[in-house]
């Protein structure tokens, strides 16, 4: 394996222009030819469900009474302080008609004013696609929201809420909130780097392939979404900090182990070479390791996760290739430059450096600190064992500020018992219209049930309550107009104008077959995202199917917020214990392959384990315990798992492959003092920027939709990989290692070769700080 990196280095050093010019070139190409990533995000917990759970099922039964093809906006008129006068009414008229005119707008049904008499709202359809943040969606947002603002007087306040607003003020501010992630994690990365390396071009250099290639693998993963890959708006964020986090690893990898060759006395280009085969097999791995673990993924159930795997691990492999080949160019062609003002030439006797004096004191307790840290972890693992989780319903309003959200707040405040109903559906084999009485038992169970309050369907759809004689009656006069229905009756008709509208309103309740009902129940619990509301769901799923059972009903389902929610928990949670063993296997094969060893990959992935439940615990404590919240977002645990175990990894490589090297030549206690001298601050400049990226991600969440669910996934993986870079890697794995010896290596030949020698303290040699200690410079 040294040989293929050999040549790998030996190829980008002397094709480095070359190499250069198509990176450049692929990346213009790209952004040029392919779509942008925001423009294929989805945004909703339940669009990644299985088709099998419930709520999918529901969702089906409901098709009747959505358009797929078409958005769905609301249009919400309040006064405040007193009700809507008579002339405040002919201005909505007005708004209405002016609405209707907009281009893609395709009708504009009034829902009548609230019982309040305070507000009155308006359902609008327009022909464009309900998600995405298109060019036509915002057109239809914009134009419509310029007509509600210039009626926005007087005390008379219009908003814009619904379906699609949602979507168009959600990305716009997720879009502006991904840029100040970028520019605060570049400007975080350079100011730490140039601390690091005590040099002006070393951080550009080191930073270069990782931004180049986040500018490329944002268009390629979207063209990879014709080829079925799932994109969430998560994962544009944690693309941006997993590609900046770990290919600035990958990258301090190699230009710390290249400066430590020429302070070895090498010259630019061979340093570079060297560098490239002595480390090019632990970045390999570690992005291996990485990749492996995204694509496990692709075995779990909940869409939301798959979506992570293929597309992250896209944006990794393109890391992997560039750390590989564009920065070793990169460094090729800047030589000592890169380094400049620091100090590149023959050290004779380097410094011991401060992570030289910690191992050394390490090995010589090393059973004593290994039980240390092990009871402190799990004493953090603790505090997240009295935690539950929260955070699973899909965003029923705006980003908070948003003109949406406002609208959200007001239909909450005036129309209460039509904010997130759950949506009871019920399919007969033939049309109701004849049978209405089925449907009026039906809301008489419902109510009797005492799971929901109040029930709206066909026999009160405009409020007042019908007598299903009615409601039979008005069918068998209007059945035959064609579909779909004007918004005033037709010219000599003998229905009222008051009938007619009855008759309008009765579509949101009976499909136009007649063979499927919707009845909104409006909730008893009014946070319908709390996890009291979603214990009730499948109580209330029992109760619907037994009253579709009594009036003669083949299928029915519930459809709601709540119970979306309640089906990406039980999935979620049946994920995790599903992905975990085979994320840990996959890894401790790679390190099996990497290492030699079939006993260290068991004791590095354990340590991996015990920094993420101490982390997972330490998020309880200040989230949940501390901080108020309702409980831990339930995709922390899984991403948690997945990233700590994968990144954590890449410090294990590069350590104990180190160890391994030092460890042909010296003793093992001597190797552990020499390998954690020589990659201390390599591991610890790599550990603060990985960690920092994800702590900026938190930073950066500020006030948008699921800005929680950032936060909590940001500072959660930051202090993991901070913990696992000061506590684990510089002092549990040393002290594990020297404890056991030479079966670290078995069966390898090392295993063997070591049989004789020691484990002691080697007084007479000292790690070197040549690659680490840029005050040595």
């Amino acid at each position: 394996m040294t040989r293929i990196f050999a040549t790998l280095g030996r190829f980008s050093v002397r094709f480095r222009y070359p190499v250069v010019a198509l990176w450049i070139a692929a990346t213009v190409l790209s952004v040029h030819f392919f779509p942008g990533l925001s423009s294929v995000a989805k945004d909703t917990n339940s669009g990644f469900l299985p088709a099998d759970t419930p709520s999918m099922q529901a969702s089906k039964l409901a098709t009747p009474f959505q358009n797929s093809d078409q958005a769905s906006l609301t249009v919400v008129v309040s006064r405040s302080g007193g009700s809507l006068s008579a002339a405040d009414q002919q201005t909505v008229t007005q708004v209405e008609a002016a609405v209707g005119r907009v281009a893609k707008v395709t009708s504009v049904h009034d829902l009548g004013v609230s019982r309040d008499g305070a507000a009155e709202q308006a359902l609008v359809q327009a022909d464009v696609a309900p998600y995405g943040n298109g060019s036509d969606q915002q057109a239809v947002v914009s134009s419509i929201r310029k007509i509600l603002a210039d009626h926005s007087i007087g005390g008379l306040t219009f908003n814009l809420t619904g379906e699609l607003p949602i979507v168009v003020d959600t990305q716009q501010q997720q879009t502006s909130s991904r840029s100040s992630t970028q520019g605060l994690s570049f400007l975080f990365i350079i100011v730490l780097l140039l601390f690091a390396f005590r040099a002006l071009l070393a951080p550009l250099v080191t930073l270069l392939p990782a931004a180049l290639v986040l500018f490329l693998a944002s268009p390629v993963i979207a063209a990879a979404t014709h080829l079925g890959v799932q994109v969430s708006s998560i994962t544009q964020f944690l693309l941006v900090v997993l590609v900046l986090g770990a290919g600035t690893d990958y990258g301090l990898f190699l230009v710390f182990r290249v400066r430590e060759e020429l302070r070895r006395g090498l010259d630019p280009k061979e340093a570079v070479v060297r560098a490239v085969t002595t480390v090019g097999e632990s970045v390999t791995f570690s992005a291996l390791t990485v990749i492996a673990a995204l694509m496990s993924l692709v075995l779990a159930k909940f869409g939301f996760y798959q979506s992570m795997g293929p597309a992250l691990a896209i944006g990794i492999a393109l890391m992997l290739l560039a750390g590989l080949t564009l920065l070793p160019a990169l460094l090729a062609i800047f030589r000592r430059a890169v380094f400049w003002p620091s100090r590149t030439r023959l050290v004779e006797r380097p410094r011991t450096t401060i992570y030289g004096r910690i191992a050394g004191a390490v090995v010589r307790r090393p059973l004593a600190v290994a039980a240390f840290g092990v009871l402190g972890f799990a004493a953090l693992a603790a505090g997240s064992l009295s935690s539950s989780t929260a955070g699973f319903a899909d965003q029923s309003s705006g980003p908070a500020g948003s003109d949406s959200a406002a609208g959200s707040t007001a239909l909450a405040a005036h129309y209460p018992a039509a904010t997130n109903p759950s949506i009871v559906l019920l399919q007969f084999a033939q049309p109701v219209w004849d049978n209405l009485g089925a449907i009026s038992t039906a809301e008489q169970a419902l109510r009797a049930s005492g799971q929901v309050g109040r029930v709206v369907g066909p026999l009160d759809p405009a409020g007042l309550a019908l007598s299903p004689a009615h409601v039979s009656g008005l069918h068998a006069q209007l059945r035959d107009l064609p579909l779909p229905l004007a918004p005033t009756p037709p010219a000599g008709s003998a229905v009222s104008a008051a009938d007619y509208n009855t008759y309008l309103a009765l579509s949101r309740f009976i499909s136009a077959d007649g063979r499927t009902v919707q009845l909104a129940a409006a909730p008893k619990i009014t946070d319908t995202s709390s996890p009291a509301a979603m214990a009730m769901i499948p109580q209330l799923r029992d109760t619907v199917t037994a009253v579709a059972h009594q009036v003669g009903a083949t299928d029915s389902g519930v459809f709601s917020l709540t119970a979306f929610a309640y089906d990406v928990s039980h999935i979620s949670q049946s994920d995790l214990s599903r992905i975990i063993p085979i994320v840990a296997i996959l890894i401790a094969l790679l390190l099996a392959v990497v290492m030699r060893s079939l006993v260290a990959p068991l004791y590095l992935v354990a340590s991996v384990l015990l920094s993420y439940l101490a982390a997972l615990g330490l998020v309880a404590i200040v989230f949940v315990h501390l901080g108020g919240s309702a409980g831990v977002n339930f995709v922390l645990p899984f991403l948690m798992f997945v990233f700590l175990m994968a990144l954590g990894s890449d410090y294990n490589i590069l350590v104990m492959t180190r160890i391994r090297e030092e460890a042909q030549s010296h003793t093992l206690a001597e190797a552990v003092r020499r390998a954690v001298g020589f990659t201390g601050t390599t591991v610890t400049t790599a550990g603060m920027i990985l960690g920092g990226t994800f702590a900026v991600l938190a930073v950066a969440a500020g006030s948008t939709a699921g800005s929680d669910q950032v936060r909590q996934i940001g500072y959660g993986i930051a202090a993991g990989v901070l913990m696992d870079t000061f506590v684990i890697r510089t002092v549990l794995v040393p002290a594990v290692v020297a404890t056991l010896g030479r079966w670290n290596w078995w069966p390898s030949p090392l295993f063997r070769r070591s049989a004789g020698a020691g484990t002691g303290v080697d007084t007479e040699q000292t790690p070197a700080a040549s690659g680490d200690r840029s005050a040595a410079a």
